[in-house]
């Protein structure tokens, strides 16, 4: 009998590894939980963001213009429900786990976005996805209108200047050639999901939590096989988890797809002693 990781892993591949559009989002983040909740049966959880998106539904009119449908949302959401941004714990694991953002109704930016977008598809709102530096966020535009919104802060509608304002936190280096409207396209929804995973890996890494990290690392490169920081990384949890042979294969591969990168010095001089540790094994 398979086991049930393995069953999740399975059927998170399949789901990823398809066009990006039949990507059922809510699914692939309840998979992702699995990984934690061995088990973790997905049903019960997206049968309750139907029942959440059937609930609002019941406060609008069948008329509804897309601005009271997100007025609509918001009120349920953040007023009666209580879903709120975690400030206290913001690195719990438990706040990109959608299971446990459903029952606690609290959750960082990313995984209150997913549970906006969610909720909106339900109600025929075009809501998508929004890779803003440092804080996701999610979008809305119909009619040549767009509204900008942060679930995170109770779905505040952002201006111009306040996400201008946003990027001014981070160093003018990192900032050369960013544009606003290119830094608001639409994030795909394999993004979104290495976008969780990669919160995820960060606090296991700075957990030093290495066999969840290498799951975390693993997950994102189900969605990005070729993706090369991602491998580096991989290297680097195998590195510390003294796993010789598959740190060397990753660092070479990393080597392979990235030529030229600033750390190539460090991955060479790292490969040389991790070969010269592995012969002294035999």
């Amino acid at each position: 009998m398979e086991h049930p990781k393995q069953a999740g892993l399975d059927r998170f591949t399949d789901i990823v590894s398809g066009p990006d559009e039949n990507i059922n989002l809510a699914e692939a983040a309840l998979l992702i939980a699995e990984r934690e909740y061995p088990g973790l049966d997905p049903a019960p959880h997206l049968q309750r963001l139907d029942a959440l998106a059937e609930q609002c539904r019941a406060r609008l009119a069948p008329d509804s213009a897309p601005a009271e449908v997100i007025s609509a949302v918001n009120r349920f959401l953040f007023e009666e429900l209580g879903f709120h941004g975690d400030l206290e714990t913001f690195n719990d694991p438990r706040n990109s786990f959608l299971n446990d953002v459903l029952e606690r109704r609290q959750g960082i930016p990313i995984s209150l976005s997913l549970v906006y977008i969610e909720i909106g598809r339900r109600l025929g709102l075009p809501v998508r996805g929004v890779s803003f530096p440092g804080h996701f966020l999610v979008k809305v535009e119909w009619g040549g209108e767009r509204l900008v919104l942060d679930p995170f802060a109770g779905g505040r509608t952002l201006e111009r200047g306040e996400l201008e304002r946003r990027l001014e936190h981070f160093s003018s280096e990192r900032r050369a050639g960013w544009d606003l409207e290119r830094l608001l396209a639409a994030a795909s929804r394999k993004e979104i999901l290495a976008r969780m995973i990669r919160n995820l890996k960060s606090i296991y890494l700075n957990r030093e939590d290495y066999p969840r990290a290498l799951d975390a690392v693993n997950l994102i490169l189900r969605i990005f096989p070729d993706a090369a920081s991602e491998l580096r990384d991989r290297a680097h949890v195998h590195d510390q988890m003294n796993s010789l042979r598959a740190a060397i294969q990753d660092y070479e591969q990393y080597l392979m797809l990235s030529p030229g990168s600033g750390d190539e010095q460090y991955i060479c001089t790292r490969l040389a002693d991790l070969k010269h540790s592995l012969s002294r094994l035999h």
